[in-house]
């Protein structure tokens, strides 16, 4: 399940906007994200040829089991971190700023550890 920062950005992203909406494209990843739409379709062939999503002939983008692993492991570290963050007194903004950095680069054993206390 190696993946790199970029990956694991689209594939929450594909995450977080299925929570909200009844169908995912390119497009919407582009606009939540503000990346040029020829961008994301390079990052989606990535992420195909990885079997973390699957797109319909529709452009419609679905998390594969992998994918939706990955997403909900970045998902959950961002939000906890966030909100860690929040109540120390960190302003939201950057709060989500600092969680969306950390949660790429901790390891399972620290953020399990920080999880635990924090819960």
């Amino acid at each position: 399940m190696h993946t790199n920062e970029s990956s694991e950005n689209y594939l929450e992203v594909i995450l977080v906007l299925s929570k909200t909406r009844p169908v995912v494209r390119s497009v919407d990843v582009a606009e939540e994200l503000g990346f040029k739409k020829s961008s994301v379709s390079v990052a989606m062939k990535h992420l195909r040829e990885r079997n973390h999503i699957t797109v319909t002939k529709e452009g419609f983008i679905y998390l594969t089991e992998e994918g939706k692993a990955i997403a909900e492991m970045i998902y959950e570290r961002h939000e906890l971190l966030s909100n860690w963050l929040v109540t120390l007194g960190v302003s939201r903004e950057i709060a989500d700023e600092d969680a969306c950095r950390i949660e790429h680069v901790i390891s399972k054993e620290s953020f399990d550890a920080l999880k635990k206390h924090i819960k």
